[in-house]
């Protein structure tokens, strides 16, 4: 687990900024594949872009537990 968060030699604020800025990213990826599924912006159903989007941002952060290349081990 290569600069994980857990390791001491990680600065862990970059870590929550380098990880904060990886699951807005995956959250706005994801809505935008939500909305694109609906054929009119009208019978988008927002509940469900926003309930997707939040569980995809709360996974990103689990994935980046494991270590985020951006952020260097000291």
């Amino acid at each position: 687990m290569k600069n994980c968060v857990f390791k001491a030699n990680v600065d862990t604020v970059k870590w929550f900024k380098a990880a904060g800025i990886r699951a807005v990213k995956t959250m706005a990826q994801t809505a935008v594949a939500v909305i694109g599924t609906a054929a009119v912006v009208s019978s988008v159903d927002w509940k469900l872009v926003v309930s997707s989007a939040v569980v995809a941002g709360v996974v990103s952060l689990l994935t980046s537990v494991a270590g985020i290349p951006e952020v260097k081990e000291e």
